[in-house]
């Protein structure tokens, strides 16, 4: 497994670079959203109307931030469970979205739609959400204000860890880890 620094926003051909099994350190702007935003992003674009946030290259963070205690951009920000957004995820893909991170598996739909619209899935570590919190330097809501720890914010991430789980040749980390350690 390799090691990798990306920056964001994503382009295709660091979308392509990008296998399952890579340990990835982000850095630049990532923006959070989970099941409520995702519903009336997904809404929007069924509307045809523009998004809040212009998310064409950028990486949804499935997480629901802590306050910031003082001194901090953020509080403790571990990952939320990814399949709760895969029914709105081949939308945000169509759409130019390029990468998603959160914990546990994704559907087959929602993988199916990372082949198709050149996009990963990257996993961080669950129960790691203070750990993850130092790497974020500044954090700002910049969209539905009202859902509170579900509002959209903007990160500025510092070596975000994370690994890649699905790439875009339709590689899965968790379906090749099991393969790896079944009996015959």
């Amino acid at each position: 497994m390799a090691e990798k620094r990306i920056t964001t926003p994503l382009t295709d051909s660091l979308i392509r670079s990008l296998k399952s099994g890579d340990r990835v350190l982000i850095t630049g702007t990532i923006y959070t959203g989970r099941d409520a935003a995702h519903k009336r992003l997904t809404d929007l674009l069924k509307a045809g109307r523009q998004l809040p946030v212009d998310l064409r290259g950028q990486i949804i963070y499935y997480v629901g931030p802590a306050p910031a205690k003082p001194g901090q951009a953020i509080g403790s920000a571990g990952p939320t469970t990814s399949y709760r957004m895969d029914s709105y995820t081949p939308a945000l893909l169509e759409y130019g979205l390029k990468g998603m991170v959160g914990k546990g598996s994704r559907n087959k739909e929602a993988r199916e739609a990372m082949v198709k619209y050149g996009a990963v899935y990257f996993a961080a570590v669950g129960g790691a959400g203070a750990l993850i919190a130092k790497s974020i330097k500044k954090a700002r809501i910049v969209a539905y204000e009202d859902l509170g720890a579900e509002a959209i914010h903007e990160f500025t991430v510092e070596d975000f860890p994370c690994i890649v789980v699905n790439d875009v040749y339709g590689n899965d980390l968790y379906e090749e880890g099991v393969k790896q350690y079944q009996r015959a």
